[in-house]
């Protein structure tokens, strides 16, 4: 079984080259890189990871922690996530807890899984968490005082601002958003506005009502309680939502999902019971998934950078695991930016946006 020092040999270079090059931990010169990539092919060379990680207290992995893997926002992330990952050479732990369904439990779950976690001895953390506002501070300072535990482990939130308790985070601005989407529905005409919400534990979804409820004060249009009802992000809940909505408000005229899953549901059910899309009703969903732009009509939407936001969160966590010691207690906060989408769920005359970038 050939070692790094046959693979030195081969490739005539230094031992310390060798290391360079498979940890990616210093500039290495592209000729150098091909010479040590083709002794380690030519001689079958395979690092021992369990030796690697005992030397340099590093094990190769980071940590992911989402709410709803099976759903069709996350994977945009995750691949997002993995792409930088996968560039330095490390692989990815994703675990779920299980929380966009509106499971209050998933709270315990998500501590679970961050113990798990930092047990294994992972290099860092992105994580989407479900703990509310008021909880987050106490909740924090426990995960951040576990994650020093062992070996100081960096942890960036995914969605959600946590600069303010200490946490570097890459979030959207669900208030600014769903102003945006609400606005588009009032300049298309409508009146009288609906909303379906995600579960209204979350910090994410009481942001996009304050935005939606806003919107319609500053257009002096009517809002009551009767026209906002809940859902849990996935399709069937959609269905179910504007069936309730239906009959609190028949003669509601737009509605704003808060999401397009959810907003998918809606339309099935609308089309089920003779309403048109958009000549009764206009619809606008939330996030731009690959579904939006297929179904018929297709959907109008709020683009949000989720592959992109999975790239910016393992640019910030990979800086935190290669330079610790920079900027203690500046945690980073970027806000992604979004657009609106504007699709023939609104209006009937838009052009095809086919959103074909991250299938």
């Amino acid at each position: 079984m050939s070692g790094i020092k046959d693979v030195a040999k081969r490739a005539g270079v230094s031992i310390s080259t060798v290391s360079n090059v498979l940890n990616k931990s210093k500039y290495v010169s592209p000729e150098l890189v091909r010479r040590v990539e083709m002794a380690v092919e030519e001689l079958s060379y395979e690092a021992n990871p369990i030796a690697r990680s005992m030397k340099n207290n590093k094990t190769g992995t980071i940590g992911v922690i989402t709410e709803d893997i099976c759903g069709v926002f996350y994977p945009y992330v995750v691949k997002g996530i993995n792409s930088v990952a996968d560039e330095k050479g490390y692989q990815i732990m994703i675990c779920d807890a299980q929380g966009t369904y509106g499971d209050k439990q998933a709270i315990k779950r998500e501590k679970e899984l961050f113990r798990r976690m930092i047990a294994s001895r992972v290099d860092g953390i992105i994580f989407v968490s479900s703990v509310s506002t008021e909880n987050r501070e106490k909740y924090f300072s426990q995960i951040k005082k576990q994650a020093n535990k062992y070996k100081k482990i960096p942890l960036v939130s995914i969605e959600r601002d946590l600069t303010s308790v200490g946490i570097d985070s890459v979030y959207f601005d669900g208030y600014v958003n769903a102003k945006m989407a609400t606005q588009h529905l009032i300049d298309c005409g409508c009146k009288k506005i609906g909303h379906i919400t995600g579960p209204t534990h979350m910090e994410i979804v009481k942001e996009r009502v304050k935005g939606y409820k806003d919107c319609l004060r500053e257009n002096n249009l009517y809002f009551g309680d009767e026209m906002i009802t809940h859902g849990d992000y996935s399709h069937l809940s959609g269905y179910v939502a504007v069936k309730q909505l239906m009959k609190q408000v028949p003669d509601i005229d737009g509605l704003f999902c808060g999401n397009d899953q959810m907003a998918i549901g809606v339309m099935k059910y609308l089309n089920e019971h003779g309403k048109k899309v958009p000549e009764d009703i206009k619809l606008i969903g939330y996030d731009d998934v690959f579904l939006a732009s297929v179904v018929e009509p297709s959907l109008s939407t709020i683009h949000v950078r989720k592959r992109h936001a999975g790239i910016e969160a393992a640019k910030i966590l990979f800086r935190r695991i290669e330079n610790p010691d920079e900027n203690i207690g500046q945690p980073a906060g970027i806000k992604m930016d979004a657009r609106l989408v504007v699709r023939q769920s609104t209006v009937k005359t838009a052009s095809e946006d086919w959103n074909l970038v991250d299938w």
